[in-house]
Protein backbone atom coordinates (compact mmCIF):
# COMPACT_ATOMS: atom_id res chain seq x y z
CA UNK A 1 0.00 0.00 0.00
CA UNK A 2 1.36 3.30 -1.01
CA UNK A 3 1.82 6.02 2.10
CA UNK A 4 0.51 9.27 1.22
CA UNK A 5 2.65 12.70 1.01
CA UNK A 6 0.58 15.74 1.91
CA UNK A 7 2.62 18.01 0.04
CA UNK A 8 4.37 16.59 -3.22
CA UNK A 9 6.49 19.08 -4.85
CA UNK A 10 4.82 20.92 -7.60
CA UNK A 11 6.97 21.16 -11.03
CA UNK A 12 6.89 23.14 -13.87
CA UNK A 13 8.68 22.46 -17.31
CA UNK A 14 10.49 24.57 -19.12
CA UNK A 15 9.60 24.18 -22.67
CA UNK A 16 7.16 22.30 -24.72
CA UNK A 17 8.77 19.60 -27.14
CA UNK A 18 9.80 15.85 -26.89
CA UNK A 19 12.06 15.97 -24.32
CA UNK A 20 9.69 17.40 -21.94
CA UNK A 21 7.23 15.34 -22.56
CA UNK A 22 9.46 12.48 -21.75
CA UNK A 23 10.73 14.25 -18.88
CA UNK A 24 6.27 15.02 -17.52
CA UNK A 25 6.01 10.75 -18.11
CA UNK A 26 9.39 10.25 -16.55
CA UNK A 27 8.13 12.03 -13.41
CA UNK A 28 4.74 10.08 -13.29
CA UNK A 29 7.19 7.02 -13.33
CA UNK A 30 8.61 8.30 -10.29
CA UNK A 31 5.69 8.73 -8.79
CA UNK A 32 4.84 5.10 -10.05
CA UNK A 33 7.15 3.31 -8.09
CA UNK A 34 7.62 5.43 -5.33
CA UNK A 35 5.43 4.59 -1.90
CA UNK A 36 4.41 8.19 -1.91
CA UNK A 37 3.83 10.75 -4.38
CA UNK A 38 7.17 12.25 -4.85
CA UNK A 39 5.97 15.31 -7.74
CA UNK A 40 3.09 16.95 -9.19
CA UNK A 41 3.74 18.14 -12.36
CA UNK A 42 1.34 21.69 -13.15
CA UNK A 43 2.12 22.13 -17.13
CA UNK A 44 4.87 23.76 -19.41
CA UNK A 45 6.22 27.04 -19.83
CA UNK A 46 7.23 27.87 -23.41
CA UNK A 47 7.02 30.79 -25.85
CA UNK A 48 5.17 28.79 -28.61
CA UNK A 49 1.19 29.10 -27.99
CA UNK A 50 -0.27 26.06 -27.06
CA UNK A 51 -3.37 24.81 -24.99
CA UNK A 52 -0.99 22.79 -23.15
CA UNK A 53 1.22 25.59 -22.24
CA UNK A 54 0.81 27.26 -18.92
CA UNK A 55 2.49 30.43 -20.64
CA UNK A 56 5.69 31.60 -21.76
CA UNK A 57 9.02 31.07 -20.18
CA UNK A 58 8.81 34.33 -18.21
CA UNK A 59 5.83 33.56 -16.33
CA UNK A 60 7.71 31.42 -13.94
CA UNK A 61 7.76 34.52 -11.60
CA UNK A 62 3.66 33.72 -10.90
CA UNK A 63 4.98 30.34 -9.11
CA UNK A 64 6.39 31.20 -6.74
CA UNK A 65 6.01 27.38 -4.79
CA UNK A 66 6.63 25.63 -7.84
CA UNK A 67 10.22 24.07 -8.82
CA UNK A 68 11.11 23.88 -12.61
CA UNK A 69 12.91 21.39 -14.62
CA UNK A 70 14.38 22.56 -18.01
CA UNK A 71 13.22 20.41 -21.27
CA UNK A 72 15.18 22.67 -23.59
CA UNK A 73 18.03 21.12 -25.42
CA UNK A 74 17.12 19.57 -29.05
CA UNK A 75 19.86 19.30 -31.77
CA UNK A 76 18.21 23.12 -32.93
CA UNK A 77 18.08 24.58 -29.29
CA UNK A 78 20.90 23.09 -27.18
CA UNK A 79 23.33 26.18 -27.97
CA UNK A 80 21.24 28.70 -26.66
CA UNK A 81 20.09 27.24 -23.81
CA UNK A 82 22.34 28.71 -21.51
CA UNK A 83 21.10 31.90 -22.87
CA UNK A 84 17.59 31.38 -22.35
CA UNK A 85 18.29 29.77 -18.62
CA UNK A 86 20.32 32.80 -17.41
CA UNK A 87 17.97 35.24 -18.91
CA UNK A 88 14.87 33.95 -17.07
CA UNK A 89 16.92 34.46 -13.87
CA UNK A 90 15.66 31.62 -11.58
CA UNK A 91 17.21 31.20 -8.58
CA UNK A 92 19.45 28.00 -8.84
CA UNK A 93 17.55 26.51 -5.39
CA UNK A 94 14.15 26.62 -7.31
CA UNK A 95 15.64 24.06 -10.04
CA UNK A 96 15.09 20.18 -9.06
CA UNK A 97 17.03 17.50 -10.42
CA UNK A 98 15.15 14.83 -11.69
CA UNK A 99 16.78 11.03 -11.22
CA UNK A 100 14.32 7.86 -12.24
CA UNK A 101 15.06 5.35 -9.43
CA UNK A 102 16.39 2.91 -12.50
CA UNK A 103 19.47 4.73 -12.72
CA UNK A 104 23.01 3.43 -11.20
CA UNK A 105 24.92 6.64 -9.35
CA UNK A 106 28.14 5.78 -8.25
CA UNK A 107 28.40 7.52 -4.80
CA UNK A 108 31.61 9.07 -5.55
CA UNK A 109 30.14 11.10 -8.28
CA UNK A 110 28.19 14.47 -8.29
CA UNK A 111 25.15 15.48 -9.64
CA UNK A 112 24.42 19.11 -10.66
CA UNK A 113 21.24 20.60 -10.23
CA UNK A 114 18.48 20.92 -12.70
CA UNK A 115 19.80 17.84 -14.11
CA UNK A 116 17.90 15.09 -15.52
CA UNK A 117 18.90 11.51 -15.52
CA UNK A 118 16.53 9.10 -17.18
CA UNK A 119 15.80 5.57 -17.30
CA UNK A 120 18.93 3.17 -16.75
CA UNK A 121 21.63 5.58 -16.96
CA UNK A 122 24.75 4.40 -15.24
CA UNK A 123 26.85 6.95 -13.89
CA UNK A 124 30.02 5.29 -12.60
CA UNK A 125 32.59 6.67 -9.89
CA UNK A 126 34.25 10.02 -9.35
CA UNK A 127 32.10 11.24 -12.50
CA UNK A 128 31.07 15.18 -12.37
CA UNK A 129 28.15 16.31 -14.23
CA UNK A 130 26.84 19.84 -14.43
CA UNK A 131 24.00 21.72 -13.66
CA UNK A 132 21.31 21.76 -16.09
CA UNK A 133 21.95 18.23 -18.20
CA UNK A 134 19.81 15.80 -19.65
CA UNK A 135 20.81 12.12 -20.14
CA UNK A 136 18.39 10.57 -21.75
CA UNK A 137 17.97 6.50 -21.19
CA UNK A 138 20.54 3.91 -21.68
CA UNK A 139 23.61 5.88 -21.58
CA UNK A 140 26.82 5.08 -19.64
CA UNK A 141 28.92 7.75 -18.29
CA UNK A 142 32.23 6.42 -17.26
CA UNK A 143 34.64 6.88 -14.05
CA UNK A 144 36.25 10.47 -13.91
CA UNK A 145 34.74 11.74 -16.62
CA UNK A 146 33.58 15.58 -16.52
CA UNK A 147 30.11 16.92 -18.09
CA UNK A 148 30.00 20.59 -18.55
CA UNK A 149 26.42 22.86 -17.69
CA UNK A 150 23.73 22.51 -20.48
CA UNK A 151 24.79 19.93 -22.47
CA UNK A 152 22.51 17.19 -23.66
CA UNK A 153 23.52 13.21 -23.33
CA UNK A 154 21.21 11.31 -26.18
CA UNK A 155 19.90 7.48 -25.46
CA UNK A 156 22.57 4.89 -25.98
CA UNK A 157 25.82 7.18 -25.89
CA UNK A 158 28.87 5.95 -24.60
CA UNK A 159 31.00 7.92 -22.96
CA UNK A 160 34.59 5.88 -21.85
CA UNK A 161 36.72 7.30 -18.45
CA UNK A 162 38.19 10.28 -18.56
CA UNK A 163 36.31 12.33 -21.12
CA UNK A 164 35.73 15.92 -20.66
CA UNK A 165 32.71 17.32 -22.31
CA UNK A 166 32.57 21.45 -22.20
CA UNK A 167 29.06 22.97 -21.41
CA UNK A 168 26.56 23.42 -24.01
CA UNK A 169 27.63 20.24 -26.27
CA UNK A 170 24.63 17.74 -27.74
CA UNK A 171 25.74 13.84 -27.99
CA UNK A 172 23.29 12.25 -30.49
CA UNK A 173 22.00 8.84 -29.54
CA UNK A 174 24.43 5.61 -29.92
CA UNK A 175 27.68 8.41 -30.63
CA UNK A 176 30.31 7.04 -28.06
CA UNK A 177 33.82 8.81 -27.20
CA UNK A 178 37.32 7.20 -26.29
CA UNK A 179 38.60 7.58 -23.10
CA UNK A 180 40.71 10.46 -22.46
CA UNK A 181 38.87 13.06 -24.62
CA UNK A 182 38.07 16.56 -24.74
CA UNK A 183 35.28 17.82 -26.16
CA UNK A 184 35.10 21.17 -26.78
CA UNK A 185 32.37 23.73 -25.60
CA UNK A 186 29.03 23.91 -28.16
CA UNK A 187 30.29 20.74 -30.70
CA UNK A 188 27.09 18.80 -31.72
CA UNK A 189 28.06 15.20 -32.21
CA UNK A 190 26.21 12.95 -34.58
CA UNK A 191 24.35 9.79 -34.17
CA UNK A 192 26.22 6.67 -34.06
CA UNK A 193 29.56 9.00 -34.49
CA UNK A 194 32.90 7.62 -32.46
CA UNK A 195 34.93 10.67 -31.05
CA UNK A 196 38.43 9.45 -30.94
CA UNK A 197 40.33 12.94 -30.78
CA UNK A 198 40.00 15.96 -29.42
CA UNK A 199 37.45 19.04 -31.28
CA UNK A 200 37.49 22.28 -31.52
CA UNK A 201 34.14 24.31 -30.33
CA UNK A 202 31.81 24.42 -32.14
CA UNK A 203 32.09 21.93 -34.38
CA UNK A 204 29.72 19.06 -35.67
CA UNK A 205 31.36 15.50 -36.03
CA UNK A 206 30.03 13.11 -37.80
CA UNK A 207 30.93 8.82 -38.61
CA UNK A 208 33.66 6.63 -37.48
CA UNK A 209 35.86 8.11 -36.57
CA UNK A 210 34.20 11.09 -36.16
CA UNK A 211 35.50 13.81 -38.00
CA UNK A 212 34.24 17.72 -38.67
CA UNK A 213 31.71 18.72 -40.89
CA UNK A 214 32.44 21.56 -43.52
CA UNK A 215 31.11 24.59 -42.18
CA UNK A 216 28.70 25.89 -45.27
Amino acid sequence: MKLKNASPKRIIILGFGGNCIDIADTIDDINNQARFKKYEVLGFLDDSPHDDVLGPLTDWEKYPNCFFVNGIGSTKTFHVKENILRGLNIPPEKYETIIHPSVSVSKSSVIGFGTVLFQNVVVTSNAVIGNHVMVLPNSVISHNTTIGDYCVIAGCVCISGNVTIKKSCYLGSNSSVKDGIMISQGCLIGCGSNVVKDTEPGNTLIGNPAIPMEKK
